[in-house]
């Protein structure tokens, strides 16, 4: 049963999108403290976070773009929202900054396979690999068209995932993806990697589950495919 693991590391300083919270991460204590309890002289370390929550691979919950007071925070998504079948869609050939059409996400699905209702789809589009570790990451993204949204939508899934920061391209196109997505009640993970590694696998297992974050508006996840 291969696990691959789909998630970024969370460090110090992790790129985030402009609209989000820095991440930072120090030390809180270490081994150079000695403690004592009675007569148990020992060590420890730990470390202090801050950090939003769509900070690393991420997912957004409902209210994040839906002002209704009544959406759910990510506490109230269904835990099975997290644990389901998928499939992952090479589209690795898109060029940065373009806006993946519905042909293209048809033509990759008839190569992978066919996307169920209820299923969660990968799109994986050699951003990470491109652009890592350079301005690129953070505005360079390709992304889905309002059109491919829809279509995604129309085949009943519950989530998409893909590498960049956004689902869609930066700019309107992709505020318009993320109200798609609350107007046709799905969503979508952020920051994904080694979608590489699912490019040809068929079906498999996806799990992603979020800290239980009261009224969050997204969740950093540990995101890993099962293989069968």
């Amino acid at each position: 049963m291969p696990l691959i693991d789909l998630s970024r590391t969370i460090e110090h300083r992790t790129p985030t999108h402009p609209s989000h919270p820095p991440v930072s991460i120090g030390v809180w204590n270490d081994h150079n403290e000695i403690k004592q309890a009675g007569d148990v002289r020992f060590t420890s370390m730990s470390l202090h976070l801050t950090l939003g929550d769509h900070a690393g691979t991420h997912v957004d919950a409902p209210r994040h773009f839906n002002s209704d007071p009544a959406a759910p925070g990510i506490d109230a998504v269904p835990l099975e929202n997290f644990y389901t079948e998928a499939v992952c869609l090479d589209l690795s050939h898109v060029a940065l900054k373009a806006q993946i059409s519905v042909a293209e996400l048809e033509a990759a699905e008839q190569k992978a396979a066919p996307i169920r209702k209820g299923d969660t789809v990968l799109l994986y589009m050699n951003f990470y690999a491109r652009s890592w570790g350079s301005p690129a990451y953070l505005h360079d993204f390709p992304g889905l068209s309002e059109p491919a949204a829809h279509w995604l939508a129309d085949k009943g899934i519950v989530a998409f995932g893909v590498e960049a920061i956004s689902p869609g391209t930066e700019g309107a196109n992709n505020f318009r993806v993320h109200q798609i997505c609350r107007d046709r009640g799905i969503t979508h993970y952020e920051c994904l990697v080694n979608l590489d590694k699912l490019v040809g696998k068929g079906r498999f297992r996806f799990i992603a589950f979020p800290l239980k974050i009261k009224g969050g508006t997204g969740s950093p996840v540990r995101a890993v495919a099962v293989l069968p």
